[in-house]
């Protein structure tokens, strides 16, 4: 997940050779907010129920937009195809097809069938562990736990971690594999010695292959946008109908290895790391479900296009996500928390989401505005904008509903940050407090209104923020679309940038 190759920075900025793109240090008092109509003002502003209204102040410099580094060929093979994602994917999945290789040719194409079975119950467990909570939260604290004293070579790479969902493909892929073949030895023992438990074994294991085969269809990129409500529903319920099946096939595969020892099942079965990486795989999903809960919910509808739902019922601190659903059992939408703060002790008091029209199941919650209750399943999960801990200071882009997410890391006030929000009448549908929140975060936001202005050059105002503010790095919440030609035009002259891709 973690290293796409760049060109070498440090924290002031590039050297020539990468082109200079640092040229002032950053000066709060001559940055502005933009709202108006006039593409040139940017002015720090204040929130009324109407308007932002915008003091004016000095017009910063204007930054040139580098040349692109590199051909460009190499930039979309290093920037486009060659992602971290699916680097992490590579890189697993060509080590496990290495061992598969080296065990089929040491053994002359017949390797043991436990030895097999092992491999791929591990790579299932590796897959299953990244879809885990409070794996997946270890892994945030271990790679986002350096200081800024770091080079920045190595910080920018370390917070590309958010793309573990590589680690979760790749691995699931190579279980596939490896029980494939699994399963031909089955098939093979099965002809040689017809008992019950070898058939019963075989034909569990054909079903799993079936069950393997059906998960990673579905799970392809193109079908998976195209279909994205029907895959949840099918990933969950294959998976959970390959768990039972594994179990099945797990105790009969042991019984014909108790059988072959003179032994019996239970002191086979603790003897088998098999049996280990499934209860695992097991306990994982367990430790999910298990957590499952139906919380009241109070909406604050913003306008026709958004709303913010309000929690009471625990706390929460900044840089975390959470799952909710009206029906646990086929679709979930996962959103990025904000810490509600009580006015008065100035503690926080429960959390909220930001949900902009976005579908039928947004647009229910938008069109709903009485207290209600919405399913809550595991644990908070960190998300993207906690890499931004790894940098002395950053530039935030998000547009339209975007901004919701971004609320959290502007309320922890952890890393020097400037804001560039475009949206849609930001005012009149998300509120004036989602504004001002924004504003108090980055008094010098660049709030750019869709309707007034249209829409932004916002590789141009990105680089503009990054050249204001000597940033290291950019982060980007948005629609897919956006969020590559950002993180593209960063990445190819030179700037780090994140954006979460599709299944990161």
């Amino acid at each position: 997940m973690m290293s796409d190759s760049m060109e070498k920075v440090n924290s002031a900025g590039f050297s020539r050779s990468s082109h200079e793109v640092f040229r002032q240090p950053y000066e709060p008092s001559t940055t502005t907010v933009a709202g108006s109509s006039n593409a040139s003002t940017r002015s720090a502003g204040k929130v009324s129920e109407e308007k932002i209204e915008q003091p004016s102040e000095a017009v910063p410099e204007k930054a040139v937009l580098p040349d692109q580094l590199g051909s460009e060929l190499s930039r979309k093979v290093r920037h486009k195809y060659a992602s971290s994602y699916r680097k992490i994917f590579g890189f697993i999945f060509t080590a496990n097809l290495s061992v598969f290789l080296a065990f089929l040719i040491d053994a002359r194409g017949s390797p043991e069938s436990r030895t097999v079975g092992n491999a791929a119950s591990a790579n299932l467990m590796v897959s299953i562990l990244f879809r885990q909570e409070e794996w997946v939260n270890a892994w945030y604290e271990l790679f986002t736990c350096v200081p800024h004293s770091w080079p920045l070579s190595i910080r920018k790479r370390l917070a590309k971690v958010f793309h573990y969902g590589g680690c979760h493909s790749g691995a699931g892929t190579a279980a596939v594999v490896w029980y494939l073949l699994y399963t031909v030895l089955a098939t093979k023992e099965y002809v040689a010695d017809r008992q019950k438990d070898t058939l019963v074994n075989m034909i569990t294991s054909w079903i799993l292959v079936f069950m393997f085969l059906v998960i990673l269809t579905s799970a392809h990129p193109d079908i998976r946008r195209k279909f994205h409500d029907h895959f949840e529903a099918f990933h969950r319920f294959s998976g959970w109908t390959a768990l039972v099946t594994f179990w099945i096939h797990n105790i009969f595969s042991g019984r014909i290895t108790a059988r072959q020892w003179e032994s019996t099942l239970g002191y086979v079965l603790v003897r088998s790391p098999n049996f280990w990486f499934i209860c695992i795989t097991t306990f994982c999903n367990l430790a999910s479900w298990s957590r499952l809960r139906h919380r009241v919910v109070y909406p604050e509808k913003l306008s026709d296009h958004a709303t913010r739902l309000h929690f009471k019922y625990r706390g929460m601190a900044p840089f975390y996500g959470l799952k909710l659903s009206d029906k646990p059992m086929t679709e979930w939408h996962a959103f990025a928390t904000i810490p509600d703060i009580d006015p008065e002790s100035g503690k926080i008091n429960g959390f909220s989401v930001v949900v902009s029209n976005a579908g039928d199941w947004t647009k229910k919650q938008i069109m709903s505005p009485n207290e209600r209750k919405l399913w809550v399943r595991g644990a908070p999960l960190h998300g993207l904008l906690y890499t931004s801990r790894l940098f002395k200071s950053i530039v935030v882009v998000a547009t339209g509903s975007g901004i919701g997410p971004c609320l959290s890391l502007l309320f922890a006030d952890v890393t020097p940050r400037r804001v560039l929000w475009s949206a849609r009448k930001p005012l009149q549908t998300y509120g004036p407090k989602v504004v001002s929140e924004v504003q108090r975060a980055d008094p010098n936001a660049v709030i750019w209104d869709t309707t007034e202005r249209g829409y932004p050059n916002i590789v141009e105002e990105t680089y503009q923020l990054v050249h204001e503010s000597n940033a290291e790095a950019v982060f980007i919440i948005s629609n897919p679309k956006v969020t590559e030609k950002v993180v593209f035009g960063m990445q190819t002259r030179g700037v780090p940038a994140y954006g979460a891709i599709f299944d990161s």
